[in-house]
């Protein structure tokens, strides 16, 4: 597996992978509550993944249901998209980081290291906040059609369980070794760009490293503050 350290501002890091497909699910675990969370979360992944293999469609025409679940299918493939790296982490052995010339690998593992240590935090944390409101979530069953508040949280909930595996595994149990990269060494760059310089830049970036999703990422991760 091939992982990205991207540089976005003084000492600010984020890793990045693109791997093909949506992770498959956790295993069904016979317990009817948690059954419960396996099917709706499942549901949405399926939808999601069918969601990205369709032309998009204009919401102009759509009635209004049909419009709010094609915003909500798209969310949902943003956070897919966000949460990739940790979920493809679960399974694998070795990863190879690719990371600025200038970055020794002894610094490239510490912001390794640290990036995962607080994904496990934060996806920790939202787990416990999640499974409450999945439950609460539950009362909203008595209403005709689909309870689209409970698979919101059981995917919320299944999205920050698969994440809080892959960010544990990979502290512990993934053997990293580096190569650096003189194409992410440019991206040091951006700060001091104005906006279509810097997306000029970013997309050779991605043309040299074949990332066909790095100006989304960009889009997504870059602007928020440090």
């Amino acid at each position: 597996m091939d992982v990205f350290v991207i540089p976005l501002g003084e000492d600010r890091y984020e890793l990045y992978c693109e791997v093909a497909g949506v992770p498959d699910a956790p295993e069904r675990s016979g317990t009817g509550f948690l059954d419960g969370i396996w099917h709706r979360f499942t549901d949405m992944l399926r939808a999601a993944e069918e969601r990205q293999r369709r032309p998009v469609a204009t919401d102009g025409d759509k009635p209004f249901l049909m419009r709010v679940q094609h915003r909500v299918l798209g969310w949902v493939v943003e956070r897919v998209a966000e949460q990739r790296l940790l979920w493809n982490l679960r399974k694998v052995d070795a990863v190879v980081v690719h990371h600025p010339q200038d970055l020794p690998f002894d610094q490239v593992r510490t912001i390794v290291m640290r990036t995962l240590r607080r994904d496990f935090e934060r996806h920790r944390i939202w787990l416990v906040v999640h499974a409450v409101a999945f439950v609460v979530s539950g009362a909203l069953a008595i209403v005709p059609g689909p309870n689209l508040i409970a698979y919101y949280f059981a995917f919320r909930l299944g999205g920050h369980w698969l994440s809080l595996q892959g960010a544990r595994h990979g502290m512990s149990r993934v053997a990293w070794s580096g190569s650096p990269s003189e194409p992410l060494t440019e991206l040091r760059g951006l700060g001091a760009l104005e906006r279509d310089a810097r997306a000029a830049l970013v997309r050779r970036v991605a043309d040299r490293l074949q990332l066909q999703d790095l100006d989304a990422f960009f889009t997504r991760v870059a602007i928020r503050p440090a």
